[in-house]
């Protein structure tokens, strides 16, 4: 009996864990270049990241990968010849993060094929949802809506880049259709889409 109690005991620590969130985490700050690696459920690939060209992206990435933000998470969004996305659908995880904004920066690098940037909806709403250029796509760096102009990118594909573009990508923007209102809800989003790539773990 007290060794089940030991072992449960155990399992919630663990579990709890997982959901801890300090704010302190969004004060660390990135090196000058890093490099994370993706185990997807394709294959590996590499991203080199730059602070110097979206600091407070590079900062961001870097705390999210430290802790453990992308682990189990999903490409959602995969269109030939644009972008491949993904992040975190879990909104008790996302909603602790996305109170500490990410200031908007601007764009220094172009989102030219293998470049990778957050996507965002606004201003100051990157963070959380990365987007991997398909092929050049230069209209990025400048368009303007909802009072912010371009995407700014943070780092690129490095090695893998064949693997981003063998991502499963016959749902094409069909899995944004209901992504607002199902997101939070994985399985329900995966009966929908079940051959959606996912992300078993990046290693920074």
């Amino acid at each position: 009996m007290k060794y089940i109690l030991i072992c449960l005991i155990a399992f919630l620590l663990i579990c709890c864990s997982k959901s801890n969130f300090n704010p302190k985490w969004t004060k660390q700050s990135a090196p000058p270049t890093y490099t994370a690696r993706f185990e997807t459920s394709k294959g590996n690939f590499d991203i080199e990241v730059t602070r110097s060209w979206s600091p407070q992206a590079a900062d961001r990435l870097h705390q999210l990968l430290t802790h453990h933000f992308y682990d189990n998470t999903l490409f959602y969004r995969v269109v030939p010849n644009f972008v491949v996305q993904f992040g975190n659908i879990d909104t008790t995880v996302t909603k602790k993060w996305e109170k500490y904004k990410v200031a908007d920066e601007p764009v220094l690098k172009s989102n030219l094929k293998g470049y990778v940037s957050f996507a965002r909806a606004g201003k100051e709403t990157r963070g959380n949802d990365l987007f991997i250029n398909l092929k050049d796509n230069a209209r990025l760096d400048t368009v303007h809506y909802n009072d912010v102009t371009g995407f700014p990118v943070l780092g690129k594909v490095v090695t893998g880049m064949d693997v981003v573009e063998n991502f499963y990508s016959e749902y094409g923007n069909k899995t944004m259709d209901v992504y607002d209102s199902l997101s939070a809800n994985r399985k329900k989003y995966l009966s929908l889409f079940p051959k959606l790539d996912s992300i078993k773990k990046p290693i920074s």
